[in-house]
């Protein structure tokens, strides 16, 4: 679900740069509204084969005797392909979405500035604006890696040894809540303009908090 709404957000980034003066704000605060529940019925439809299938399973160690008991999921041969694909869907459409946004914004943004100064686009003002937006580049990518071994392990098709196997799926379970822990991290503070306005933010609430406590 995050990384729907960061490709919603890269979206309406570049349609604002498309756009420029023709941006209709009010639409957008409108579909801003509709977006999460359309991407959540869209997440739920595609992934509710899930916990229909799963199921729980007891298991005996037969060092010392005790039960555990797994939830464990169960697909056919054209289910398993099909949650695959889904899995594989989910996990690169929004990466290619944010990803090719910004370097149309990128690429939007060098020839404004170059009609805006009266200069001609080359090289060099590509790469300056690839430099002062290159966290829209790079984070993307970051959330991609980080989100890689869920991925691969969602393909892993063995049974798990709870004695084993157990840290590799720990690992790779505690490892996809990771990228919405560091958004803040690779979106805002690398950008000047959010950074400005994050400060700003802050001042305000303290300025509010001031002002009711004293």
């Amino acid at each position: 679900m995050d990384q729907w709404l960061n490709a919603c957000v890269a979206i309406e980034r570049v349609t604002t740069v498309i756009q420029g003066a023709r941006f209709n704000k009010k639409e957008s605060k409108r579909l801003a509204k509709k977006i999460p529940i359309i991407l959540l019925i869209l997440i739920i439809c595609t992934s509710i084969h899930d916990p229909i299938y799963r199921r729980l399973s007891e298991e005996e160690n037969e060092n010392d005797n005790k039960k555990r008991i797994w939830c464990i999921v169960s697909y056919s041969s054209k289910l398993q392909i099909y949650n695959r694909v889904v899995n594989t869907f989910h996990f690169f459409a929004p990466f290619l979405i944010n990803f090719i946004s910004s370097i149309i914004l990128i690429i939007k943004k060098s020839h404004r500035k170059a009609r805006l100064y009266g200069n001609r686009y080359d090289r060099q003002t590509l790469w300056k604006q690839l430099r002062e937006h290159q966290h829209l580049l790079i984070a993307p990518v970051v959330l991609f890696l980080l989100a890689l071994p869920r991925l691969i392990l969602s393909y892993l098709s063995k049974c798990m040894n709870s004695t084993r196997d157990s840290w590799l799926f720990l690992c790779g379970y505690f490892m996809s809540f990771i990228p919405p822990m560091i958004t803040f991290l690779i979106f805002v503070l690398p950008s000047k303009f959010y950074r400005k306005e994050y400060q700003k933010s802050i001042r305000k609430y303290q300025n509010f908090i001031q002002r009711r406590f004293h």
